[in-house]
C-alpha cells in the first residue's frame, strides 16, 4: 500500500532549518542544548513523550468505537431451538445497562476531544491531560462494571437458552483500551513532571492529523454500516462486521450486497474507505519508520558509541599511547585500526589522528544501522506471528460450534491477515465476529510495517544476489575487476559484508577490488571554479522582462574587451591555481598534502564567494538525496575550513567524553578552559543527533555566512566613521554602486 500523509522529511528538515535561522543566537544555543537532550534521552522516555500520546490518539477513537457498537445492540439473545446466533432473537436490556453505557461513552468522547485539542496545540498539556487520562479512566471502569455484571446472574426469564450477542464483546474490547491508553498517558504525565521532556507533544504534521485520520475512518464505517443495515436488512454489528473486512480488502463472504442499491453504492464507498485507510496507515508507518526509525538508530548508535569509548580507554590506558581496536569484536568488521583519542600537537599527526578518529566513528555508524534494520525486523516479525498464533487460537476457541482445528484456524488467520480471503472458512459466534474486526484493525497496519522493514533487509539482499549472480552470468563486465574470478571475489565479498574476502587482505598488492571500496578523490576548489567555468552556456538568453543588470564579473569582461584596465575579478581570482612557489610558501607540511581545501582568501568577499558556492551545492544537491548524503572526512575537512576550524589545529579539539558514573572528566576540563572543545566521537559530533549531515551543514555554512557578513558590514561602517575606504571600495572599485 502507498504512503499517502507521509510527510518529507527533506522537506520537513529544511523548514527546520530555515525556522531556526530566524532566531538570534542565545535561541540557537538553547536549541540546540534542547536537541542534544532529546538526542541523549533515553528511549523509554521517548516512547513516553511521543510514542504513547499517539498510541492514545489512535486506539482512543477505535474504542470509542467499539463503545457505539456496544450501545447500539441489546448484550442478550434469545435461541430458538436447533438454531445457532445468527439466528438468535434479541432480548431487550434494563434501562440502567443503558444509561451507564451511555455515560461511558460520553466520558470517553470528553476524553479523546482534549486529547485531539492537546494534540492540535488548542488546549494546553496541563488542562487537557487530566481530562483525558480521568475519562478514559471512567468509561473503562463503568464498561468493566457493565461486564461483570452481564457475565453473572444476566439471564433473563424465561428464557430457556440465551447468549451473549456482539455488543458485550466490544464492550470487553472498548474498556480494555480505556484502561490501557488511560495508564500510558499517566506515565506521559508523569514523565513531564519528573521534567525528562517538555509537557507538551512535540509532534509531526502527519502524527498530530494521526487522531484526526482514525477518527475519520471510524466514522465511514460506522456509517457506511448503518446504510448497509438498512439497505440488506442486515443486523447493524453484522453490517460493521462487513465494513471491515470490506475496507481492509479481505473479502471473506458470508456477507455480501444483493440489491442493486447496495452494489451500485459499493463502488464509491470501497474506494473512499481504502483511501482514508491509507492515510491512517501512512501515518502510523510515519510513527514506526520515520521518527521510530531514526530513535532507535540514535539511541543504538550512542550506547555503541559509549561501548566502544570505555574499550579503547582501558586499552590506552594499558598501552599509554596509541590504541589497537580489533574491528571484528568491537565494530564487526574484520580489520585493526590505529589511532589515539588524546590531541596531537603536530599538525600532520593530528590531522590523521582525527581522519582515523572519523573513521571509527563511521563504523559505529554504520554498525548501529545495521543492528537497528535486524532489530526492527526481529520485533515486526515476532508482532506478526504473535497476531497470527494468538489470533488462530481464540477463532479455534470461539468457533466451538464448528468444529475448527488450531490448523484450520491458522489457514483462515493466515489468509486473512494477508488479505487472500478465500471465503471457505468463515466465522459464525458473536464472540468471533466481535474479535475478528479488533484483531484484523490490528493485524493490517502490523503487515505493512513487516513489509517496510522487509524492504531494508530481507528484499535488499535478495536484490543484490540477484544483481550478482546478473553478473556472474548474463551481465558480465558491468563491475569493474576485469576477470571472471575477480568478480566472484568481489561479489562475495559485498554480499558477506566483507567477512568472506579472497581477494587478498585489503590495501595489499593481492587486493584485486580495492579500488571498488576506494572513494574517489575530492575535488578542490580550483577544480569545481573550473568546471562551473566549462559548464556555463555561450549565450544565456533571459524570458521577456527577466534580463538583469550585468555582474561585476561581466562589467570586468566587457572592460577587457574594450581595452580597459578592469579591477580584480573576484571569481578568477578564486577560481585560479595559485603556482607551487607562492601556494606552499610559509605552509606547514599538513596544509602541503591538503590539496582539496581551499586556498587562503584573499578578500572578505572571496570568503563569501565560496559559503555561497558550498551553500548552493549542499541546499540544490545534497539536501533532497535519497539516501540522505553522508560525506567523506575530506569534504568535512573542507565544510570545516569554511567555518573556521582546522583538523589539524587541536586548539579547538579533545578526547571524546568517557562517561564515568554518569560523569564525564573531558568536559570538565573543556569547562574550565572555556573553549568550545569536541571530538569526531564525542556527544557533539557532527555525526551524532537526529538531523541528516546535509542539515548540519547547510546550517553551520549560513551561520558562517551571516558572521562574515556582519564584520563586513561592521568594517564598512567603521570606515565610513572615520573616512577611510572600506574593504568593499579597495576590492571594487568605485563603480561598484
Amino acid at each position: 500500500m502507498n504512503d499517502p500523509g507521509l510527510d518529507d522529511p527533506i522537506a520537513d528538515g529544511a523548514k527546520q532549518v530555515e525556522g531556526k535561522l530566524q532566531n538570534d543566537d542565545s535561541a540557537s544555543d538553547a536549541s540546540e542544548e534542547e536537541e542534544e537532550r532529546s538526542f541523549l534521552l533515553p528511549s523509554r522516555w521517548w516512547f513516553a513523550s511521543t510514542a504513547f500520546p499517539l498510541i492514545a490518539g489512535t486506539f482512543g477513537p477505535m474504542a470509542s468505537t467499539f463503545n457505539i457498537c456496544a450501545l447500539v445492540q441489546y448484550w442478550r439473545e434469545k435461541l430458538p431451538p436447533g438454531t445457532t446466533q445468527e439466528h438468535g432473537q434479541d432480548i431487550e436490556d434494563p434501562h440502567w445497562l443503558l444509561a451507564v453505557n451511555a455515560v461511558s461513552l460520553f466520558a470517553a468522547v470528553v476524553a479523546n476531544m482534549a486529547l485531539l485539542l492537546n494534540m492540535a496545540r488548542r488546549v494546553r498539556f496541563t488542562i487537557a491531560q487530566p481530562i483525558t487520562i480521568s475519562g478514559f479512566y471512567i468509561a473503562s471502569v463503568l464498561l468493566i462494571a457493565l461486564v461483570i455484571r452481564a457475565s453473572h446472574h444476566f439471564h433473563a426469564p424465561g428464557v430457556a437458552d440465551q447468549a451473549l450477542t456482539q455488543a458485550y464483546y466490544y464492550a470487553n474490547f472498548a474498556a480494555g483500551i480505556y484502561f490501557i491508553i488511560a495508564s500510558l498517558m499517566c506515565v506521559t504525565v508523569w514523565g513531564a513532571y519528573r521534567k525528562h521532556y517538555k509537557a507538551e507533544f512535540k509532534l509531526t504534521v502527519s502524527q498530530r492529523t494521526l487522531m484526526l485520520q482514525t477518527i475519520a475512518y471510524m466514522v465511514y464505517l460506522l456509517l457506511g454500516a448503518l446504510v448497509y443495515s438498512k439497505l440488506e436488512s442486515w443486523r447493524y454489528l453484522d453490517a460493521v462486521y462487513w465494513a471491515n473486512f470490506t475496507l481492509l480488502t479481505i473479502g471473506i463472504g458470508d456477507f455480501a450486497p444483493t440489491t442493486h442499491t447496495g452494489r451500485g453504492l459499493l463502488f464509491p464507498y470501497a474506494i473512499g474507505g481504502i483511501v482514508i485507510l491509507g492515510l491512517v496507515v501512512g501515518s502510523i508507518r510515519s510513527l514506526v519508520l520515520d521518527r521510530g526509525k531514526k530513535k532507535m538508530t540514535a539511541r543504538m548508535t550512542e550506547k555503541t558509541r559509549r561501548a566502544v569509548l570505555r574499550r579503547v580507554k582501558m586499552q590506552e590506558d594499558e598501552a599509554s599511547g596509541e590504541t589497537v581496536i580489533n574491528h571484528r569484536r568491537v565494530y564487526g568488521l574484520g580489520r585493526k585500526t590505529t589511532f589515539s583519542l588524546h590531541p596531537i600537537s603536530t599538525p600532520a599527526q593530528e590531522r590523521e589522528r582525527r581522519k582515523r578518529e572519523f573513521e571509527a566513528m563511521r563504523h559505529v555508524q554504520n554498525l548501529a544501522a545495521i543492528e537497528r534494520k535486524w532489530i526492527s525486523l526481529s520485533i515486526s516479525v515476532t508482532v506478526w506471528f504473535a497476531l497470527w498464533f494468538i489470533g488462530a487460537w481464540v477463532f479455534t476457541e470461539s468457533e466451538g460450534t464448528q468444529h475448527w482445528s488450531y490448523f484450520e484456524s491458522l489457514y483462515f488467520a493466515y489468509t486473512s491477515l494477508l488479505t487472500i480471503g478465500y471465503g471457505d472458512l468463515t466465522p459464525f459466534s458473536n464472540s468471533t465476529k466481535a474479535f475478528f474486526v479488533f484483531w484484523s484493525l490490528l493485524a493490517v497496519p502490523a503487515l505493512t510495517i513487516l513489509i517496510s522493514n522487509m524492504g531494508d533487509t530481507v528484499v535488499k539482499g535478495i536484490k543484490e544476489a540477484t544483481l550478482y549472480l546478473g553478473e556472474l552470468t548474463v551481465l558480465p563486465g558491468e563491475k569493474e575487476g576485469g576477470t571472471y574470478w575477480e568478480r566472484v571475489c568481489y561479489g562475495l565479498w559485498k554480499v558477506s559484508g566483507g567477512f568472506i574476502n579472497l581477494g587478498g587482505k585489503p590495501g595489499s598488492k593481492k587486493d584485486i577490488f580495492h579500488k571498488k571500496r576506494d572513494a574517489p578523490r575530492h575535488k578542490n576548489f580550483e577544480d569545481l571554479d573550473a568546471e562551473e567555468e566549462n559548464e556555463k552556456p555561450a549565450v544565456e538568453e533571459e524570458p521577456p522582462g527577466m534580463t538583469y543588470p550585468p555582474s561585476h564579473h561581466q562589467q570586468s569582461s566587457m572592460h577587457k574587451s574594450e581595452g580597459q584596465d578592469p579591477n580584480r575579478d573576484l571569481e578568477a581570482n578564486a577560481s585560479t591555481p595559485p603556482t607551487t612557489s607562492s601556494s606552499n610558501q610559509g605552509k606547514g607540511p599538513a596544509e602541503l598534502h591538503r590539496p582539496h581545501l581551499p586556498p587562503p582568501a584573499k578578500s572578505p568577499q572571496h570568503r563569501l564567494l565560496r559559503l555561497l558556492r558550498e551553500l548552493r551545492t549542499v541546499y540544490t544537491k545534497h539536501l533532497p538525496a535519497q539516501p540522505p548524503k553522508r560525506y567523506e572526512y575530506e569534504e568535512w575537512e573542507r565544510f570545516l575550513k569554511l567555518m573556521g576550524e582546522d583538523e589539524a589545529d587541536r586548539e579547538t579539539h579533545r578526547a571524546p567524553p568517557v562517561k564515568v558514573n554518569g560523569k564525564s572528566l573531558e568536559t570538565q576540563d573543556a569547562e574550565k578552559e572555556g573553549k568550545e572543545k569536541w571530538s569526531w566521537m564525542g556527544d557533539r559530533s557532527p555525526l551524532m543527533g537526529e538531523i541528516e549531515e546535509a542539515e548540519w551543514v547547510v546550517e553551520r555554512l549560513l551561520g558562517a555566512l551571516e558572521r562574515e557578513i556582519g564584520d563586513l558590514v561592521e568594517e564598512v561602517e567603521h570606515g565610513m566613521k572615520s573616512g577611510k575606504k572600506s574593504p568593499v571600495d579597495e576590492t571594487e572599485g568605485p563603480d561598484v554602486r
